[in-house]
């Protein structure tokens, strides 16, 4: 019988919510404070759309220069209007951009795991719309009342109450996302609490 001691694999944590719930809150704290590696869905989706990869010309040849900026990068507000208005041309982007996203995230992680890393986080706003919910080990919604995620969506990004009930409709409903989760963090009070519970999730074995 060998004497060494057995690793457990890695806790990869699916971190996810609705748009404007507090998902960059949590990871930054566990980034700050816990020092785990966050991978971030949004950076690898940008990086997707850079001018000149494949996915940018095939945006451009279904919607034209109008979506292209002087500067030559993707103008994301008119792309916004788009398909957030559309729901066969928003899943037209997606299937896009999602493979790739994939892709980057089982990459990025397996360079993670090789540096002996024991908990990794991946922030995925769509982990079940995407339907990559296979690549985690557990699933940590951030959940807030509707109101709140309204006024925060209003603020962050500056739409009309319409447009930011558009993109939220355009997402699983929260209470859905919420009953698929391992750990739901409730991101309705003080940061405080917020951060409690964070701690409280991040220790358990």
């Amino acid at each position: 019988m060998s004497d060494r001691l057995s690793i457990p694999p890695p806790r990869i944590i699916g971190l996810t919510g609705g748009i404007a719930t507090g998902k960059t809150t949590v990871a930054n704290y566990l980034a700050d404070v816990y020092h785990l590696p966050i991978l971030d869905a949004d950076i690898y989706a940008r990086e997707a759309v850079q001018p000149e990869s494949a996915i940018f010309h095939r945006i451009v040849e279904r919607y034209g220069t109008s979506i292209v900026l002087p500067d030559g990068t993707l103008n994301r507000p008119e792309l916004g209007k788009i398909i957030f208005s559309n729901i066969d041309e928003r899943r037209w982007l997606e299937a896009q951009i999602h493979p790739f996203v994939r892709d980057r995230l089982i990459s990025v992680s397996q360079m993670e795991m090789a540096k002996s890393a024991d908990k990794i986080v991946m922030v995925v706003p769509l982990l079940f719309e995407a339907q990559i919910t296979n690549l985690v080990t557990e699933i940590w919604v951030v959940n807030c009342p509707l109101e709140r995620q309204l006024q925060r969506l209003m603020l962050r990004d500056r739409l009309s109450n319409e447009q930011a009930m558009n993109r939220i409709n355009s997402q699983m409903p929260l209470s859905e996302k919420c009953d698929r989760a391992d750990i739901v963090l409730d991101n309705s009070s003080t940061l405080e609490f917020l951060l409690l519970q964070i701690d409280s999730a991040i220790i358990q074995d």
